[in-house]
């Protein structure tokens, strides 16, 4: 018998996106319903796997390596500008096979399905990165959509919640740079989300994942407000990915640091259910975290990317430059419609945006409107896609 609370899912937008597009494309498909990187991973990688080649022979500590947790704290105490020390390597920061694992895990740490006779209460944007649901149903939370659409700047307000709410709150994800919309928040929204946490007692699980690429100005950290605010990590755990900064998903290597506490019984638990990231990945990752060029080189071929796409567009189908992440949020009218034509008519695969969403008490989906765009292809290869795109909507 399988957990009854599978049936509280809906199915993962790329199984839907399946079943929507299920004729053939109407020219040579171009993939850009999913956040895939497709540039080259930095050429260290391959020689530092084949150089720590015999470390695949080993069971590789959950808790990683000391280089790599050092060289992650040094990378966050520079990128976010941070005292040192404000991390500690040893105690607040764990290896992650990518972050959608410790996402998911981090609700069955700390979710209590028992608390006053109620579940507790799991905060996610609207839209929102699903496994943030699939995370809080299956630990027996009951989740609260909370808007993130155009009328609020596609960030979500936490603070205007009931306070009967957040009082049953155990955890908040908030991602920054957002996945799909790819709004920045500043640093007084982050330091007032933050108090939010402190003052309510819950846990703040920020993904910053998308938080090295970016247009213009670096995106602030939750890491900054925490030091601005005092109190080191209290109330909040943050993930981050070499997937997204370092092209190289393939690795499946992130971390969480948090506070000292909560991370020795993430620890705990992982021990039983977590995947332990190898020694050769550890190594790769750990160069990767200290090398900061091949990063800029990434983000500049984005910045192409997002320059084609407004030649292209303008201000046709709501365009604008996203401050974070690779994503286009396009205003299309009908999502799901669009996308199905996209495929049939030109052969460009996408993301409706309702798949990221779901409707709130009056049946509004924010994302309805809405398709995802990935800009994870070569400069030629997304102009191109682009392209068809708008000569297929714009037209129409």
């Amino acid at each position: 018998m399988t957990n009854p609370r599978l049936d509280l899912l809906t199915d993962y937008p790329f199984q839907r996106l399946a079943a929507l597009l299920q004729g053939p494309p109407g020219a040579p498909p171009i993939v850009m319903s999913i956040g895939e990187p497709q540039h080259q991973p930095p050429a260290m990688v391959a020689g530092i796997l084949a150089e720590q080649a015999a470390g695949w022979g080993k069971y590789p500590p959950m808790a990683g390596t000391p280089a790599f947790r050092a060289a992650v704290a040094d990378w966050l105490t520079r990128r976010f500008h941070v005292p040192a020390g404000i991390v500690d390597a040893d105690t607040q920061i764990l290896p992650l096979a990518g972050t959608r694992e410790g996402l998911f895990q981090i609700a069955h740490l700390l979710c209590d399905s028992t608390t006053g006779g109620k579940p507790p209460v799991v905060l996610l944007p609207n839209p929102f990165y699903q496994v943030y649901a699939g995370a809080a149903l299956l630990a027996g939370a009951e989740p609260v959509f909370v808007p993130a659409g155009r009328q609020n700047g596609f960030l979500p307000d936490f603070t205007s919640l009931d306070p009967a709410i957040l009082e049953r709150t155990t955890l908040a994800y908030f991602c920054n740079p957002a996945n799909p919309q790819g709004t920045v928040a500043d640093l007084a929204f982050l330091e007032a989300t933050v108090g939010l946490a402190r003052r309510y007692g819950f846990t703040l699980a920020v993904d910053e994942c998308y938080s090295e690429i970016y247009d213009g100005a670096e995106p602030a950290g939750v890491l900054t407000a925490c030091a601005r605010l005092g109190g080191g990590l209290d109330g909040v755990v943050i993930f981050h990915s070499l997937s997204k900064r370092s092209s190289a998903p393939g690795l499946r290597s992130g971390f969480v640091a948090g506070p000292a506490g909560l991370i020795k019984a993430f620890g705990r638990m992982r021990a039983y259910g977590g995947a332990a990231v190898p020694l050769p990945i550890l190594a790769a990752s750990t160069a990767l975290w200290q090398d900061e060029a091949h990063v800029e080189a990434n983000r500049a071929l984005y910045r192409a990317k997002l320059d084609a796409a407004e030649t292209i567009f303008g201000r046709r189908l709501g365009f604008y430059r996203p401050a974070g992440g690779f994503f286009l949020w396009l205003d299309v009218g009908d999502g799901e419609q669009a996308a199905a034509r996209l495929w049939a008519d030109a052969g460009v695969r996408v993301l409706p945006g309702a798949y990221l969403a779901r409707a709130d008490a009056h049946g509004d989906n924010p994302g309805a409107s809405y398709i995802r765009v990935a800009l994870v292809h070569d400069l030629e290869t997304t102009r191109q896609a682009l392209s068809r795109i708008a000569d297929v909507l714009v037209a129409a």
